[in-house]
């Protein structure tokens, strides 16, 4: 790799990583402003204009409290569980592809980080290390009810992982491949695998809300039940990883569902523009729109069903979704070999 290429990469790696952190950050000021406008209030309003350094201000809330370690917990596990958690979440988006390529200066700079031809399994791969940032913090809290809080999480992402792998199977049976890159080329102006897998659709979105721990899937931070859950004891920015890494996961989760259902970057005429400089903003542009789409359905959701029994999370992922997506995948197989 020459060096201009690696300043490329590098220069895009940390570019993604701020906005992605920045992202993460602002949606706790959407969410806070969602909330409010379905129950019928204002919201942040405070710190700037309509609140809009209010996430600033959570941000140097968090940094300047107190660090606090208990006397009792595994002091490097406990340190490490967050650090896992943010780290898992933050390299998950390298493959996905935001848009073809933007000319820059005398430069053309594909707009994706890591175009491996393995990016489902990556992100699947990934996502499961990140449950144990989870299960870590939680065990080396020495706390009984962040330790339940941890096994709910981590008996909860085992039980929906199936399920969404599944899905995404019948997916990677009509596209013949295991490119992020790919499968949204194959999904070319408006062929969409939403149209052909809306089963597969239906069940992936299920399974993202419960992977990300957002409710009513979100047993692990029971306050009811478990006080704050598997953080309980975190406070200043071990506390704030946690939060973050849920924000920036939302995030890739709605990315990825973009990219594998929606098309991602794809959208009707963009064989239209002939110019590769407004075609490359425009599909960056695009994808975005699709993203924030997914995220603000995740935070309906949020503020409008109520939270499930443990029971009946476990039932519907164990008795509902895993028998639908095998019911899917067969069905998508027979399709196939009927049609091909």
């Amino acid at each position: 790799m020459d060096s201009a290429l690696l300043l490329e990469k590098t220069l895009l790696v940390s570019i993604l990583t701020l906005v992605t952190l920045g992202i993460a950050a602002y949606l706790t000021y959407g969410e806070r402003k969602v909330a409010a406008f379905f129950q019928d209030r204002l919201g942040p309003n405070r710190a700037g204009i309509y609140g809009v350094f209010q996430p600033l201000a959570d941000a140097g809330k968090l940094f300047f409290k107190e660090e606090l370690i208990p006397q009792s917990a595994e002091k490097w596990l406990f340190i490490l569980g967050p650090a896992v958690a943010m780290i898992t979440a933050t390299i998950t988006s390298a493959v996905i592809p935001w848009g073809t390529e933007l000319p820059i200066g005398d430069r053309i700079v594909r707009l994706q980080v890591a175009d491996v031809n393995i990016g489902v399994l990556y992100i699947m791969g990934v996502v499961s290390v990140g449950v144990y940032g989870i299960m870590i913090g939680g065990w080396a809290s020495n706390n009984k009810y962040a330790l339940f809080g941890a096994i709910r999480a981590s008996a909860q992402m085992i039980s929906y992982e199936l399920s969404m792998g599944l899905s995404l199977i019948a997916v990677i049976m009509m596209s013949g491949t295991l490119s992020l890159r790919e499968i949204v080329d194959q999904q070319h102006g408006m062929n969409w695998n939403i149209f052909y897998q809306p089963l597969g659709f239906i069940i992936f979105f299920v399974c993202a809300l419960a992977e990300t721990n957002r409710a009513p899937f979100d047993l692990a931070e029971c306050e009811t039940e478990l006080i704050g859950g598997y953080h309980t004891e975190y406070s200043s920015m071990k506390l704030g990883f946690y939060l973050f890494s849920e924000y920036i996961n939302m995030f890739v989760s709605s990315a990825l569902m973009a990219s594998v259902y929606l098309g991602g970057y794809n959208f009707p005429g963009m064989d239209a523009i002939s110019n590769p400089t407004i075609l490359g903003i425009a599909q960056i542009l695009v994808m975005f729109s699709k993203v924030f789409f997914f995220i603000f359905v995740f935070m309906w959701i949020r503020w409008t069903l109520p939270r499930f029994r443990y029971d009946q999370l476990m039932h519907l992922g164990w008795k509902s979704l895993i028998p639908l997506a095998i019911f899917n995948l067969l069905a998508t197989g027979a399709i196939m070999l009927a049609v091909g």
